[in-house]
């Protein structure tokens, strides 16, 4: 065994037992952990889980010890299924003692009434778990990963069976558990009672599933409503974000892609509201298009604009830039000397593209949709501004749950239709790439050009995505322009004061002095977006890597489980975290951890679909041969597969970076005086009526994200793949015949 490994396996163990003895076991109300260091055997509240059990009657935690001594004597043993066997039953038995009395016994002692009932009043309590308590369950649960790969799991490898444990228990614990506690509500009565039957009457309700706009009538069930808009606008970015990446990477405009980049990824920079604001401004009744229509040819202005019309141009509008980032990568992994060699057997641009480009895009296509479509039924901003009395589940539900009803019953019946849908689509992209290989990116030198577009796709493409980047600058420059007028609809002079009250800086006594009322928020929002997006990308990629290059039970259900937090609306996801994360053992309630938490949940699913379409592209050879070179699981992801996945990591960092910052829904119940964010104060200014504060706000985001893409895609880089640069449009004919040269 090397020594390497041997040394990882005593450094866990050492790990778990240094967070038992020398962390606070418990949250703190202030401060960190580390901080309380000096003070583990001074107080309850400051404790470390050695104090707990020693000095004020946590005699539960003695189970940790137990479990790490147990572990401890597998470590003596040689490497094999028997050492495997020690360090999993200490493990695991840390595990279940750790979890269930965190479980069991709450803030007020016994959780459950029947055990206080039956074992009678408990004499200690506990809080949630804090620094040494996490620390330790996270070291024990590689402890038992460990073990199972000793015993012959993930074909031995410590750092594939670490992974799939450690991503399983955080998808298990920040997405199933939280999620399936809301939803439970949807089996449950108004006074707790279970009812199972409750579900079906719940769902199979006129209002959700009826058919009345078939027979004559004006509405269709809501369900229908989400699922129909759901099709289309996944269709609609899955083709424009198609035809946009196609543009900026075989369009011939190298010198424009950056400004293409600039555009394209305007929509997802923004708070949703602030995109159906600006399509108000030129489609509303009073906006500019039907003012010019009413001015040019007497036509009277009306409302055609809300309902289903409108808020598929809004989602549209919203998530083609996601489609954009994913398929983007996708193109720019096909490696050119497929479609080289096409064309050396006589076959024309046209045959080409339809034969070779386009099926071995297939696996981007599928991703680009089915995250369209999820986004497009977990939305609430734009149906809540343009829908009018097109109702779609997102928006039931959000009523449900805080309007005059309550009704956390039908709110969780919805919820459950949501997923049902999102299930659906997503087995139905398993059927499709079922067994079908897509591999672009091999070890072999690639040295080729990739073709210009045929001449009839190139016109099509240029005569769809440069309009709607035209429309796209149009709708931000109304946005951009609110915040600098002195009242809108009435005062139309150009004035500073929205900058002014949201960003003032003054000169106190003891130097600068953030006045605006903005600042606040503004630092925390980029404090814990910047702390949230390389988590979830790193994350994603991990999950995307086992879902390409590890089988495993339950794969199928671990694939499904990143996908959770996508299907259920953001209002949904926020309830229940507070509902899961309200209580021992995980109580992050009004804390910025949980706020980072759900920004990583809620994002996830981009990065797991960008990674996993890109992996699909990555020959298994490349892992194959490092593998042979006797380089480690870990070693093969840092330094062969990772920087092939640029363009997914520029994906999964910007998307996560900038929904983070722009996200509503999922955070609108997780905000705290301490931790107010940028949407939560832009909601608040809207509500006031102070649009001019909000769009000056708006625009300031806009640029510091502008900024912080450039960025991420200057210190990721490009991948380089070994080929020639494309030819510019006067050397598109030179540059489509093969090389002959070295």
């Amino acid at each position: 065994m090397p020594i390497s490994t041997d040394r990882a396996l005593w450094a866990w163990l050492a790990l778990a037992l240094l967070a038992w003895v020398g962390l606070p076991w418990y949250a703190l109300s202030e401060g960190s952990g580390l901080a309380q260091v000096h003070q583990v055997f001074a107080a309850p509240e400051t404790g470390s889980g050695l104090a707990q059990a020693l000095l004020f009657g946590r005699a539960w935690l003695w189970g940790v010890p137990a479990a790490l001594l147990v572990a401890g004597i597998g470590l003596l043993l040689p490497p094999g299924r028997r050492q495997g066997a020690w360090l999993m039953a200490g493990g695991l038995l840390g595990l279940i003692g750790v979890l269930g009395s965190g479980f069991l016994v709450g803030a007020r002692g016994w959780a459950f009434e029947s055990l206080n009932a039956f074992l009678g009043e408990l004499a200690s309590r506990q809080g949630g778990m804090g620094l040494g308590g996490s620390v330790t369950l996270a070291a024990l649960l590689v402890l038992a990963a460990f073990g199972a790969a000793r015993r012959g799991a993930f074909r031995g490898d410590l750092f594939t069976s670490a992974t799939v444990w450690v991503c399983g228990s955080l998808l298990l614990l920040f997405v199933a558990f939280p999620v399936l506690k809301a939803l439970s509500a949807a089996v449950l009565t108004e006074d707790g009672g279970w009812a199972p039957a409750l579900l079906w009457e719940r769902i199979a309700s006129e209002r959700n599933f009826g058919l009345a706009c078939l027979s004559g009538g004006t509405r269709c069930g809501v369900a229908w409503n989400t699922l129909f808009m759901g099709l289309l606008t996944a269709t609609s970015t899955t083709v424009l974000g198609t035809f946009m990446a196609l543009m900026a990477e075989r369009g011939g405009h190298r010198r424009a892609a950056p400004a293409f980049n600039v555009v394209a990824l305007l929509p997802i920079i923004t708070p949703p509201f602030v995109v159906g604001l600006g399509l108000i401004l030129l489609f509303g009744r009073a906006g500019v298009v039907n003012q010019f229509l009413e001015y040019a040819f007497g036509i009277t202005p009306t409302r055609w604009f809300y309902g289903w019309f409108g808020v598929w141009v809004a989602q549209t509008f919203a998530f083609t830039p996601v489609a954009f980032l994913i398929m983007r990568g996708v193109v720019q992994g096909i490696a050119p000397s497929l479609e080289e060699a096409a064309q050396t057997l006589r076959a024309d641009r046209w045959q080409t593209f339809r034969t070779v480009t386009l099926p071995l895009i297939k696996p981007g296509l599928a991703n680009a949709f089915l995250v369209g479509f999820i986004e497009s039924m977990a939305d609430f901003g734009n149906p809540i501004v343009v829908g009018a009395q097109f109702s779609v589940l997102s928006t039931e539900i959000f009523f449900a749950i805080v309007g005059a009803q309550y009704d956390q019953g039908r709110a969780a019946s919805l919820a459950w239709v949501l997923t049902g849908f999102a299930l659906a689509v997503f087995a139905a992209q398993r059927w499709l790439l079922h067994k079908q290989q897509f591999t672009t990116v091999s070890g072999k030198g690639e040295a080729g050009v990739p073709p210009p577009l045929p001449t009839g796709v190139s016109r099509v493409v240029h005569g769809v995505a440069l309009p709607w980047m035209a429309f796209t600058l149009a709708v931000y420059a109304l946005a951009f322009f609110g915040g600098f007028v002195h009242t809108w609809g009435r005062d139309y002079s150009l004035s500073f004061k929205h900058f002014i009250t949201a960003f003032a800086l003054d000169w106190g006594p003891f130097g600068l002095v953030w006045a605006g009322t903005a600042w606040s928020s503004f630092f925390t929002t980029i404090k814990l977006a910047a702390i949230a997006a390389p988590l979830t990308a790193g994350l994603g990629l991990l999950i995307a890597w086992l879902m390409a290059r590890t089988e495993f039970r339950g794969r199928g259900l671990f694939e499904f489980s990143a996908l959770l937090a996508f299907a259920i609306p953001g209002t949904v996801l926020g309830v229940s975290y507070i509902l899961a994360f309200n209580v021992p053992p995980f109580e992050l309630t009004g804390t910025a951890m949980i706020i980072v938490l759900c920004f990583m949940f809620r994002n996830l699913p981009v990065g797991v679909r960008a990674g996993t379409a890109a992996f699909k592209q990555l020959d298994r050879s490349l892992d194959e041969a490092s593998l042979m070179l006797r380089a480690g699981s870990l070693r093969t992801l840092r330094h062969v597969l990772l920087p092939l996945l640029k363009p997914a990591l520029v994906a999964a960092l910007i998307y996560s970076f900038v929904r983070a910052i722009t996200t509503v829904s999922a955070v609108i119940f997780l905000v705290s005086a301490e931790n107010e964010l940028a949407t939560t104060y832009i909601i608040g200014r809207v509500g006031n009526g102070d649009y001019g504060v909000a769009l000056a706000y708006c625009t300031v985001l806009i640029l510091l994200m502008s900024l912080a893409i450039a960025l991420i895609q200057w210190l990721v880089g490009q991948r380089r793949l070994g080929r020639r640069a494309v030819a510019l449009p006067a050397d598109r004919t030179a540059a489509a015949v093969p090389s002959t040269s070295a």
